[in-house]
């Protein structure tokens, strides 16, 4: 494993510490304060933080080539996936959702590879597709085979997600990784405020302050800060092997539900999880080649 690729691990883990309190916030903060305010409003105060850090640090306006990019990016990150995980939230605990989401490493892999041309081994497919399955085999455990509204909710969620991970780690290295997030919420700002008039309702005044707490954490922390070392670690260690990093986010999100949410985690539940974190230990040391540049 390169310097580069150790060094974009360390930084996708931080990123996965960040993100991993996001289903547990959605799940304190939406049955409060609505289903619209907690996903348009996160969008919208992380838009207006974006714009003062983006107008303080005098940036560089993004090249009209990089706005389709950056358009997939905003439907991805900023509507995507915390609208459909706010909408899931409202109906199913935090923890379920949580495994639902570890589809995402390879999800993301495969748009990595599809974006990027990077070419891992057989082995590292072997391990994500095993870790992927695991997963799977809870949900059908679980659930008998019925999936949910929210769980299809949550799936519509990790698509929208992997495709804004993907684009956005290719414009990490060549705008920078905060730089990526900060014009995608931007860019997003205009039809977010719009939508807000049309579908948002002030929060009633009784709502709680644990609340206001969890939507504090995802605009602040899950929809602008937690994406700065996110992008930087796809894009200095390859989108394909960072990405693994996230199936660690089960865990890191299950014991935030049980502390946070006092939700009960049961011995099948751990069970699955330390299987799938093993395939990622597997996953994460094998080799990746990566295209040449041109």
């Amino acid at each position: 494993m390169t310097r580069d690729e150790k060094i974009g691990l360390l930084w996708g883990l931080i990123g996965v510490l960040a993100f991993s309190l996001t289903l547990p916030a959605s799940r304190v903060a939406a049955p409060e304060l609505g289903l619209g305010f907690t996903a348009f409003g996160r969008a919208i105060g992380a838009g207006l933080c974006a714009a003062l850090i983006l107008l303080l640090t005098r940036q560089p306006w993004p090249a009209r080539s990089d706005l389709p990019a950056l358009t997939v990016v905003a439907l991805g990150v900023v509507l995507g996936f915390p609208f459909l995980t706010t909408l899931a939230m409202m109906h199913v605990p935090a923890s379920h959702g949580a495994v639902v989401i570890g589809l995402l490493p390879l999800t993301t892999a495969i748009v990595g590879v599809t974006l990027t041309g990077e070419r891992p081994v057989l082995g590292f497919w072997l391990a994500s597709f095993g870790g992927t399955a695991l997963l799977i085999a809870y949900l059908v455990s679980v659930s008998g085979g019925q999936w949910s509204t929210a769980d299809l909710a949550l799936v519509g969620a990790v698509i929208a997600a992997a495709c804004g991970y993907g684009k956005g780690a290719q414009l990490a290295g060549r705008l920078g990784g905060w730089q990526v997030i900060c014009w995608a919420l931007l860019l997003s700002l205009p039809p977010m405020l719009v939508a807000a008039v049309f579908f948002v309702s002030w929060p009633p005044a009784a709502a709680p302050t644990a609340a206001w707490v969890g939507f504090a954490y995802l605009t602040l922390v899950s929809q602008l800060t937690g994406f700065f070392a996110w992008y930087f670690g796809l894009s200095r260690g390859g989108i394909a092997r960072v990405s693994q990093v996230q199936l660690l986010q089960l865990f890191f999100s299950l014991a935030a539900c049980a502390w946070l949410l006092g939700e009960h985690i049961d011995q099948r539940m751990l069970g699955y999880a330390a299987a799938v974190v093993t395939t990622v230990a597997i996953g994460t040391r094998l080799r990746i080649a990566k295209p040449k540049p041109a």
